[in-house]
């Protein structure tokens, strides 16, 4: 249950980012916030996930670098 967002996980990964609809339909993420709706939600865990570089995609790019810091301040 914890991911489930991978219905959405494939079209991110093929654009790198999540297109989603804004219709009102609630949904709390594992720490409790509220999000309008799940494709959201999970657009938002998935940019957190590529930031933290838990994102396939992009963490190949990040250079040695920036990957340092980011375990750093964590």
């Amino acid at each position: 249950q914890d991911d489930d967002c991978s219905e959405f996980r494939s079209q991110f990964e093929a654009g790198g980012r999540l297109s989603c609809t804004r219709e009102n339909a609630p949904v709390r993420d594992a720490s409790g916030r509220q999000h309008t709706n799940k494709c959201l939600m999970c657009a938002e865990k998935f940019k957190k996930e590529a930031q933290r570089g838990g994102g396939s995609v992009q963490r190949n790019r990040l250079p040695a670098s920036e990957r340092t810091n980011q375990v750093r301040c964590s």
